[in-house]
């Protein structure tokens, strides 16, 4: 009861009852106008992940998050509104270039960083393994149930023991009669535990080179578990996995994936996209900002309008605006053709440092609000540490844009 029945006049002091914040509107910040010049056919594919945030995700994500839910139907909606494929082409699914599917990873990664990897998961590095390392019959055998949602599909390259280095992976492929057996483990493997496939990297017994194998969840010896306990992109489930004497047939090996080379050549492809998912993340934690700065009260006026707060909203923002602009001229270059490793490294370790900053500052900004998980900023903050890491930890993006500055590599 809030009020007396007598005079209907609240029992709380005037005060005392905290308003219900509404922190998470799209307020489309983009102060530089980086992307007004956006062609229709990528604003398209931009608004329909647009539309999927508002009405599919906000809704339900904080939930998922905080309880460490995998939603499938949220995967399977992404599938219907074809949003799964960071741009890999199948057969009889519209073109999506590569600024149209940044601007999806920005949208997801504003949604939500569990989602947003799904799709980096199923589209960059999944399908796009076989796309690019495939024959025809494969990309026709797994490419449109997996940009459908219909099949899951997993990257395992990362080991126990090998992480930043993983080009000295150990899980072996032995030659057999009709194909291969795999014997190993590895760990961080997002879907790995969740049944589809898993596109497994292992060493050849037979030529000491890294090979690329598409391996059925269900094969006998294949054991995905689930990894528990994250602080960071609970929506989606890693796994440790062990392979026990899988075999794997021939048809099922990619045949373009014969060095680690080739393994390189699909995280490239990832990296830009991981720059744009930290323009996301960065983009959702400065909004946030400035929506609680406006209404949020103390001492009898908006946060927004004392010195401090709307200096720290202008870091913020110049910030952000930084990394838009960064991250737009360099997917200007790879859809040309032109760009470096040494540029794509530089784009994810400055995009992600910025995305830190900024959500360590909206989450300070915020107070105590700040670390509830419903307020959106914390699980932001939280995301964002795993971006940092993933797809190449700042040092070793560091290493990379190091190289191409002195021609001396570092990484050993």
């Amino acid at each position: 009861m809030t009020a007396t029945p007598e005079t209907g006049e609240s029992l709380f002091p005037a005060g005392t009852v905290e308003p219900d914040y509404v922190l998470d509107r799209a307020l489309d910040t983009d102060a530089a106008g980086v992307l007004d010049s956006v062609a229709a056919a990528d604003r398209e594919h931009w608004m329909r992940a647009r539309a999927f945030v508002e009405e599919d995700l906000l809704p339900v994500i904080g939930e998922h998050w905080d309880r460490a839910e995998y939603s499938l139907d949220l995967v399977r909606r992404l599938g219907e509104l074809d949003l799964l494929r960071d741009g890999v082409a199948v057969e009889g699914f519209a073109p999506m270039s590569k600024t149209a599917a940044g601007l999806v990873c920005m949208e997801l990664s504003r949604g939500d960083g569990s989602i947003a990897t799904v799709t980096g998961v199923q589209g960059g590095l999944a399908m796009r393994s076989i796309a690019m390392c495939g024959t025809e019959e494969q990309r026709q055998r797994w490419l449109p149930r997996m940009a459908t949602g219909e099949l899951l599909g997993a990257f395992a390259l990362t080991e126990p023991t090998h992480g930043s280095d993983s080009v000295g992976l150990e899980t072996r492929a032995s030659p057999v009669e009709g194909g291969w057996l795999l014997n190993g483990e590895k760990k961080w493997i997002g879907n790995g535990s969740m049944g589809g496939i898993t596109v497994v990297w292992a060493r050849s017994d037979a030529d000491g080179r890294v090979h690329g194998f598409v391996v059925p969840q269900e094969s006998e010896g294949y054991t995905g578990t689930t990894i528990p306990g994250k602080l960071a992109l609970r929506a989606i489930h890693q796994a440790h996995i062990r392979f026990e004497n899988v075999f794997v047939p021939e048809e099922n090996v990619l045949p373009a994936a014969r060095s680690f080379k080739d393994t390189a050549a699909v995280l490239f492809a990832t990296r830009i996209g991981v720059a744009w998912g930290a323009v996301g993340h960065a983009q959702a934690c400065y909004e946030s900002a400035v929506q609680y700065a406006a209404q949020r009260v103390q001492f009898g006026r908006p946060l927004a309008a004392s010195q401090i707060v709307q200096e720290r909203l202008a870091r913020m923002l110049s910030e952000l605006t930084q990394i838009q602009l960064l991250v737009a001229r360099m997917t200007e270059r790879e859809e040309a053709g032109t760009l470096t490793a040494e540029q794509a490294s530089l784009a994810k370790y400055t995009a992600t440092r910025a995305a830190r900053s900024i959500a360590a500052n909206a989450r300070d900004l915020l107070g105590g609000n700040g670390i509830l998980v419903r307020h959106r900023v914390a699980r932001h903050f939280a995301d964002v540490e795993a971006l940092h890491t993933y797809e190449g930890t700042e040092t070793v993006q560091a290493l990379i844009v190091g190289r191409g500055i002195t021609g001396i590599s570092a990484f050993a």
